[in-house]
């Protein structure tokens, strides 16, 4: 037997004899209501069909309770762990998250950001593109909500902008200090230029290394290349080294984990740590992020952890004091230390 449709809040009140303002409470927050009410209220829903519009009730708000989260790819495991601190975050502060993938375009990028205009959210968090973003886009959704940027910094249009990320300098420095200390100075392969942390990591890296006085030595890549599919770009960029015999027996720092496990794959497919009988031979790779397979790769990726959970955290601390408080100053920037993870293969 079918259960009887219900299309509004008021149908709902005179089907199954609960108050309008107990179900709205309820629906928004079920901690709200006494819990033999909420026992009630779910025992009754049981029997109509009735699917609450949670966006409808929100439009004509001052605040709609929705934080909007655009990230570059969902599929990056890093992307994933920072939106899952971001919602739970979000959560705890009354919040709803809303969740846009840019897909590494930035028609996307803009598309996603009018999106969430449309949507009324009080305000968004964004990893952009680029060293630029979707400067025009930020712009006007900036008139709507206040916008914090994370992980990297669309720096170039938008200096003055809210920030919360790693700070580049440090952990690169960290990791270079620790290469240079434990063995031969490191080369660099950088990732393709795809948001601001590739200039500030190939930047953090000569900055090191010539403050440690050895020569920086980065290396060749095709041009052109603005790929977010790290792993077959470490990979092929140097399977095609190692084949002709170069840096065979260097200490390679890549730029991100997901470019080391490339690496390492096309190291091991040369049968490079397998050559000298141990992992700890003359080649080194070393890598940035602490990607959840980093650990479980062979051999073991020395690497430098970004607090990604921290990030998520303090991102949303910060748009939530700009919802709830407005912009009073400047543009607040917060930088988070790496930790260095040594581990097998450097």
């Amino acid at each position: 037997m079918s259960k009887p449709k219900i299309n509004t809040m008021k149908e709902l009140s005179k089907a199954i004899g609960i108050s309008r303002p107990t179900l709205a409470r309820f629906f928004e927050d079920e901690s709200s209501v006494l819990p033999s009410t909420s026992k009630k209220i779910r025992e009754r829903l049981e029997e109509v069909d009735y699917v609450y519009n949670f966006l409808a009730t929100r439009q004509n708000r001052k605040s709609t309770g929705l934080i909007g989260v655009i990230v570059p790819r969902f599929e990056d495991l890093f992307f994933a762990s920072l939106l899952d601190s971001i919602e739970a975050a979000a959560r705890s502060a009354g919040f709803t998250m809303i969740t846009q993938s840019s897909h590494g375009e930035h028609e996307f990028e803009e598309r996603a950001v009018q999106k969430l205009r449309s949507m009324n959210v009080d305000g968004a968090i964004i990893a952009p593109l680029g060293t630029e973003g979707s400067p025009d886009a930020f712009g006007s959704a900036g008139n709507d909500f206040p916008i914090v940027f994370a992980d990297s910094h669309p720096s170039r249009t938008l200096p003055h902008a809210d920030f919360v990320g790693t700070d580049n300098t440090k952990s690169i420095g960290v990791m270079v200090e620790y290469l240079c200390r434990s063995g031969a100075a490191p080369v660099y392969l950088a990732m393709p230029k795809l948001n601001s942390n590739a200039m500030e990591r190939r930047d953090a890296y000569f900055e090191k290394m010539q403050n440690l006085g050895h020569e920086a030595d980065v290396i060749p890549t095709p041009d052109g290349t603005e790929s977010w599919e790290f792993e077959r770009y470490g990979f092929e960029v140097m399977d095609a080294h190692f084949g002709q015999g170069r840096f065979v027996d260097a200490t390679i720092l890549c730029a991100n984990d997901r470019i080391a496990i490339g690496a390492v794959r096309a190291a091991n497919t040369h049968g490079l740590f397998a050559r000298s009988g141990s992992v700890n031979g003359e080649l080194r790779i070393a890598g940035h992020d602490d990607h959840p397979l980093s650990r479980y790769i062979f051999p073991a990726l020395t690497t430098v952890a970004q607090q990604v959970d921290d990030i998520g955290k303090e991102a949303v601390s910060l748009l939530v004091d700009r919802v709830r408080n407005g912009r009073d100053g400047g543009a607040v920037t917060r930088l988070l230390d790496g930790a260095l993870k040594v581990r097998e293969s450097a």
